[in-house]
């Protein structure tokens, strides 16, 4: 079973769009939601991370969730087995 990406995101944040470019070079689809404009995404993303910083992104799975809190290239590889 695939897993489900989300990211989120702000227009202006550099590290945003390295996530996102991740994603499409490795055909990873994903859903996008702009904090800076979208205030129901926003809230559920403070809700899960108690935080404003993004990218904030969840790869959900088998029934768990992980949210990783930043760009952080070596967990996603990990979690979604794409080699380096």
């Amino acid at each position: 079973m695939q897993p489900t990406v989300t990211v989120y995101s702000t227009a202006t944040c550099h590290f945003c769009h390295m996530a996102k470019e991740f994603f499409t070079a490795n055909n990873i689809a994903f859903t996008d939601h702009n904090v800076g404009t979208d205030l129901e995404a926003r809230k559920v993303m403070v809700d899960k991370t108690q935080q404003m910083g993004v990218p904030v992104i969840t790869v959900a799975k088998d029934g768990h969730e992980d949210v990783i809190i930043g760009f952080d290239e070596e967990h996603l590889r990990e979690l979604l087995g794409i080699k380096g």
